[in-house]
């Protein structure tokens, strides 16, 4: 979540949530924060004098200031716990729909829970189960759905409805007593809904929670769902939990259901557990030498029609200590039609580039601030301009709301895994490329593709090699010759270029 906060939407420089940070649940209603479409403001204006949160009026010393300002140190250490967040009374993102394949059935972890997602087609809708038949605890996610349109267990056979109750035991003597009818023979079953295309989950499966989506809903965001808008989504598991330029951010609010920020080109927003997002005008930038009518400084003033608007949108899920699962979209009301002919994969190359020049940085530091402690790493980060403003203000959300770390219940210790190798650390297609169908397809047709091109080579100078003298002439030999040469060629950057793109591409700062 920190790397997120700490870039400028416009540059869209780091695109991360590390999240080390998200589980929730109150039984208060999340307050309303605005969407793009309810955000009528047609001139931003920010002032460059004292800032109304006292945390961020120690910004960088080209800024007057008319009185010594609080440094974050001391904010952040003369405050106190509240009121907890309760991390699993609230809806989490699971996946993209547009990843999933009605016709199997798909593992995944959101708060250390082992889940099982599958397309129950008698209800015509998604089911999130417990990842555990009841029967010998086999992980039903490695069955399949059967001709009935049951889940069922590939161990020994055992099938399960849609509301989690055995439907048939193999084993089950059929004179015998029912009991596939036990309550001990269901599976737990997860309170799911589908919005903004997006997989949502509430981590409880107690049967007063059945019901929940009735009551309360997941942040909605409209312009996911707007025609008018681009709506491409990538999903990815990353290895941990949680460049600049000057930058004019405001924190507006900061209580137990978030926080507000406002920077030169728009709004910003965290919404608990696990959302972060903002918009932004194109093109919009600081004017100069302008005075407002109040006689104020340093206005800011879009420069382009407020119409032309774009979204910035993460959704960190926590996965286990030290892994989280990122989706991110970046919907836009302008060049819709780039997004309307090239394909998904396109988009995600330079999208995980973007993810894995942060990577291990991010990895490196979540182990550095879990030695010093969560509550005090302010007392080892130095964070005094205000381009800081959106990491403090989520480090004081987690400390003062939050019990400065997700609450992983008895699953885990909350100790971090040890570093993998690099190769494993910037894994690509393990953590991305098998569970993203867009990136999977193009994988396995590229590979196709460089098959392909090798048995023509190959081909190629069989027929010159077997070809008796006078039967093929000169120029037929050179060009098959030719032929064999471009294909082989072109075959070897193929294999290079899917083997970065899909697989496994480090980063290397020193030569970007």
């Amino acid at each position: 979540m920190e790397a997120l906060k700490a870039s400028s939407f416009p540059s869209f420089r780091h695109p991360l949530i590390p999240t080390r940070n998200p589980r929730t649940v109150f039984d208060r209603p999340i307050l309303h924060i605005p969407s793009i479409q309810e955000i009528s403001t047609p001139h931003i204006i920010i002032h460059s004098k004292k800032t109304n949160f006292k945390i961020f009026t120690a910004i960088s010393p080209t800024v007057p200031s008319t009185e010594e300002p609080l440094s974050p140190d001391q904010e952040v250490e003369s405050e106190k716990m509240e009121e907890k967040f309760d991390w699993y009374a609230h809806w989490y993102p699971v996946v993209p729909l547009c990843d999933l394949d009605k016709r199997r059935p798909h593992a995944k972890k959101v708060m250390g829970i082992d889940i099982v997602i599958w397309w129950d087609r008698n209800e015509s809708e998604w089911k999130v189960f417990d990842d555990s038949c009841p029967h010998r605890l086999a992980p039903l996610s490695e069955g399949r759905i059967d001709q009935w349109g049951r889940l069922q267990c590939v161990y020994h056979g055992w099938c399960f409805g849609g509301s989690g109750d055995c439907k048939f035991v193999p084993q089950a003597p059929r004179d015998g007593p029912p009991i596939h009818t036990s309550k001990k023979a269901c599976v737990a079953v997860y309170p799911s809904c589908v919005q903004n295309g997006i997989l949502w989950f509430w981590p409880n499966t107690d049967s007063q929670y059945k019901n929940i989506y009735s009551e309360k809903k997941p942040h909605y965001i409209p312009e996911l769902d707007d025609p008018s808008y681009t709506n491409t989504m990538i999903c990815r598991d990353i290895p941990y939990g949680e460049g600049g330029r000057p930058l004019e951010i405001s924190i507006k609010r900061l209580d137990q259901n978030g926080f507000t920020a406002k920077q030169i080109a728009g709004e910003n927003f965290f919404v608990p557990p696990c959302l972060y997002y903002g918009y932004f005008s194109p093109g919009a930038v600081q004017s100069k030498n302008k005075t407002s009518s109040a006689g104020t400084k340093d206005e800011l003033l879009p420069t382009v029609p407020p119409q032309k608007r774009a979204l910035l949108i993460f959704y960190c899920i926590p996965v286990s200590p030290g892994n989280s699962r990122l989706i991110f979209a970046s919907p836009r009301n302008f060049a819709v039609w780039i997004e309307r002919i090239f394909p998904r994969w396109i988009f995600h190359i330079g999208q995980n580039l973007i993810l894995d020049s942060d990577l291990y940085l991010l990895h490196i530091e979540e182990r550095k601030l879990m030695d010093v402690g969560t509550v005090n790493w302010h007392k080892s980060c130095y964070v005094p301009t205000k381009a800081d403003a959106l990491v403090v203000s989520f480090r004081r959300w987690l400390n003062k709301y939050g019990g400065t770390r997700v609450d992983w219940g008895t699953k885990f210790s909350g100790l971090l895994p040890p570093t993998p190798p690099r190769e494993q650390l910037f894994d690509r297609y393990w953590t991305h490329t098998m569970n993203c169908s867009s990136c999977s397809l193009a994988h396995k047709s590229l590979n196709v593709l460089e098959m392909a091109l090798q048995i023509i080579s190959i081909s190629c100078i069989g027929i010159v090699a077997a070809a008796k003298q006078g039967m093929v002439s000169v120029a037929a030999r050179y060009g098959l010759v030719s032929v064999a040469i471009i294909c082989f060629l072109a075959s070897k950057w193929l294999s290079h270029f899917t083997y970065k793109t899909f697989r496994y591409h480090d980063y290397d700062h020193a030569f970007r």
